[in-house]
């Protein structure tokens, strides 16, 4: 039996949006027009730079890290910057190799040779909601695909890197679910939602108007409700056009009706830190435009 998907909520956004008047939020940061700031640089021809290799062995472990140093010359403090960002990442990286790889090394040996994941995961490309971190997923468990606004579009649309990666997880790795997460205070949603009917050139928007149908199901069912409201309600819509778009590839629906692949959706609150998850209930019968979304095994984890 279908269930209703969307309930009224208070929460909002409009705490992370409050200085965005003038430029579109998108991933919690806004958006600047590409202009470049200007540089000084000075040329000095009597000092000719030379770039070294280091190779030093971190552990006496299987395998070596290697250590790239090069030198070259700093320009405006921004190779000081980066060389500090990834200095951290590189202590990061022996944390996790003597921590986590050396410690389970067969695992890894295994994971060479091999993927068998169970999930195939659609999540949006937002900085704050990494899936792996999120639903703790480790090495070899979801084969994942991040895009702005985490949308699945249409079978008939034609080729993206996100179909590509359908195709693969599901014909190739044979997954045996495919989940769509959406999230809270998502930039792609609210850039879908602002979007007015002059046509104007952007990437963005070019990507986002595969959620039109959400944004069309929101203003109908949500036009009481104020923009952050909307947007909310909007990421939730989203999420099963995605799951009912996923039907329009044969070889998906074609192994749901098996059985051998299920369609769940996922929506991550990271105001509050929830989790809403749901089945895709589908018995044979092809879903085509504003057709309902049935819904099974749904669950809050709060």
């Amino acid at each position: 039996m279908a269930q209703p998907l969307f309930q009224s909520s208070s929460l909002s956004c409009s705490d992370f949006s409050k200085n965005s008047s003038k430029s579109s939020i998108i991933f919690g940061s806004q958006l600047r027009s590409p202009t470049m700031e200007k540089t000084q640089l000075r040329t000095l021809d009597s000092v000719k730079t030379k770039s070294t290799v280091r190779l030093k062995a971190v552990m006496e472990s299987p395998g070596l890290t290697q250590e790239i140093v090069e030198n070259e010359p700093k320009v405006g403090g921004v190779t000081n910057e980066a060389a500090n960002h990834f200095t951290e990442l590189k202590h990061r990286f022996l944390g996790f190799k003597k921590d986590k790889y050396l410690s389970n090394l067969e695992r890894y040996q295994q994971l060479s040779e091999a993927q068998y994941p169970k999930f195939m995961v659609i999540a949006c490309a937002d900085s704050r909601v990494c899936p792996s971190s999120v639903l703790g997923f480790q090495p070899g468990e979801a084969f994942v695909i991040r895009n702005v606004a985490n949308l699945v579009p249409p079978h008939e649309n034609g080729p993206t890197e996100t179909n590509a990666a359908l195709e693969f997880a599901v014909n190739s790795l044979e997954v045996e679910n495919l989940l769509v997460v959406g999230h809270s205070c998502c930039g792609g949603i609210k850039a879908l939602m602002s979007l007015q009917d002059e046509v104007i050139s952007s990437f963005i928007r070019s990507w986002v108007v595969v959620g039109s149908a959400a944004k069309s199901k929101t203003k109908a069912a949500a036009s009481n409700l104020n923009f952050d409201q909307q947007c909310k309600h909007c990421e939730k819509e989203s999420i099963n056009r995605s799951l009912m778009n996923l039907l329009s590839y044969p070889w998906i629906e074609e192994r749901v009706v098996r059985g051998k692949l299920s369609i769940h959706g996922g929506y991550y609150d990271f105001i509050d830190c929830t989790f809403e998850k749901w089945t895709l209930d589908y018995k044979g019968t092809t879903m085509h435009g504003d057709s309902e979304c049935s819904i099974k095994n749904r669950e809050f984890w709060t």
